[in-house]
């Protein structure tokens, strides 16, 4: 460096001056107060933040992917943490202090004790996604010649990875409908990792029996000693289950927080809850390599919200119900699927073990082919109130033709198979209920008298009327 200037083309203050000295440089660190002025206001406000904060953040303000670590000393003790707790199986290591986000931030960790409650477990831990969840999971039972199976009704994105695996690394999956998971013991083998179900499914809602299915589970052990039962409950959400499923004898909770427990549309997040330790170690220590893990700044909006997200989506459960009574006398609707209704197959279980129906639901219209169900669809959305989207759970209702989101790759011998065919699938939001209803009811009646064309337009002065015109 010059003497009278920075690297940085500013004056250098006169008290550097020595420490710039490569031969005898003075025996005490330079302070903070002789350098520059930028360099002083940047880390006096990161000091000042890490006081109101009670972290040692390296942002001015809110958190940080890092932390100020202060030394290796820390760092030593933090990897023999993770050590002891890998070996000795008893802690996840999710708990462990913040150092770098992608192991985990101080806001999952605060989001992680509101899961372990919410599902009864001892330990959970925060993915970027529900699929992120469910895959990590796949990833670290399954290899090459293990067996899953798989009830047939679960989302096809989750069907489709177990697919992907299966060709990659040679293991073997099994479907096998919901009806037919009392027949588990004759379908596993000694090389049997996973039994994965819903508690609702998507699109049909059917419910799942936790007693009867942990039962048939403990039966199939006799067989297939490293068995797994893991349950997605997304729908259903652990706010509408009379009892945690970890607490009933389930091994593995996976869910997609995005929906019901954001319920806003705006945090995509997902969990894995558990008592097997060992296995969420090793679910960490995969996306500690290759990324995964929930970032910072959404754990901490995720976990400020959840009570409002509680109240939001029992809202939307109560207005599911009304919809779904209204559609289920409706003389243009041929069958409706929701967990609220009598006709429900699983009437007894929902009974037993659920609070809540959840918010989505699906229903079919009399004499109408598929293609006429996606055209009711888009007359739908042309009232504006229930928006033609993908998902469910967020601040308005949703609708969409099931098998142009979902199957579209389907083959029609598979739809037909899972009876999905010629369905609407209706996400219900925060809206009063005779608003959704009178939308439907005139889709319902007028649907057929509106053109493809007219849809076509309307879409297009939607979209100039919003100024998102192409």
């Amino acid at each position: 460096l010059n003497k009278e200037e920075g690297a940085d083309g500013n004056r250098t203050a006169e008290g550097i001056q020595a420490y710039l000295d490569p031969a005898n440089p003075p025996l005490d660190p330079p302070s903070i107060e002789v350098m520059d002025d930028k360099t002083r206001a940047l880390h006096a406000a990161i000091d000042a933040n890490m006081r109101r904060e009670g972290k040692a953040y390296l942002r001015p303000e809110g958190d940080s992917l890092q932390t100020d670590l202060f030394g290796s000393e820390r760092m030593i003790a933090w990897q023999e943490e993770k050590a002891q707790a890998t070996l000795l199986g008893e802690r996840c290591w999710s708990e462990l202090p913040q150092t770098y986000a992608r192991y985990g931030t101080e806001s999952t960790r605060e989001l992680l004790e509101h899961v372990r409650a919410l599902e009864g477990a001892a330990a959970a831990i925060a993915t970027d996604s529900g699929m992120q969840a469910a895959a990590v999971l796949f990833d670290v039972l399954l290899e090459k010649g293990s067996h899953a199976v798989v009830a047939r009704g679960v989302y096809n994105k989750t069907k489709g990875y177990l697919s992907w695996l299966e060709k990659r690394i040679g293991c073997h999956i099994t479907l096998i409908d919901e009806t037919d998971l009392a027949s588990l013991p004759n379908l596993v083998s000694p090389d049997t990792r996973l039994l994965f179900v819903e508690t609702y499914t998507n699109p049909l809602l059917r419910a799942l029996d936790p007693t009867k299915l942990v039962k048939a589970v403990r039966e199939a052990r006799d067989t297939s000693p490293s068995l797994r039962l893991i349950v997605d409950n997304t729908i259903a959400t652990p706010w509408g289950m009379r009892q945690p499923l970890i607490e009933q004898g389930v091994d593995f909770v996976v869910a997609s927080g995005t929906k019901a427990l954001d319920g806003r549309d705006q945090n995509m997040w997902g969990y894995i809850a558990s008592d097997h330790i060992d296995v969420l170690n090793g679910c960490l220590d995969l996306m500690a390599m290759r990324g995964g893990v929930l970032d910072g700044r959404r754990a901490g909006a995720i976990v400020s919200d959840l009570e409002s997200a509680r109240d939001r989506h029992t809202t939307r459960c109560r207005n599911a119900i009304a919809v779904a009574r209204f559609l289920n006398l409706h003389p243009k609707v041929r069958e409706v699927w929701h967990p609220s209704l009598e006709s429900h197959p699983n009437r007894d279980a929902i009974e037993r073990h659920y609070t809540l129906h959840g918010s989505l639901l699906s229903f079919r219209l009399t004499e109408t082919d598929d293609d006429q169900t996606r055209h009711f669809c888009d007359v739908v959305a042309m009232t504006s109130l229930p928006r033609y989207a993908l998902s469910f759970d967020g601040l308005v209702t949703k609708i969409n033709h099931h098998r142009t989101v979902s199957e579209y790759f389907t083959p029609p011998a598979e739809i037909e198979r899972l009876g999905v065919g010629k369905l609407v699938r209706l996400g219900v939001g925060l809206e009063a209920p005779q608003d959704l209803t009178a939308c439907l009811n005139w889709a319902l009646w007028r649907s057929r008298e509106v053109s493809a064309k007219r849809v076509r337009q309307w879409q297009r002065d939607r979209k100039r009327a919003l100024g998102l015109l192409d």
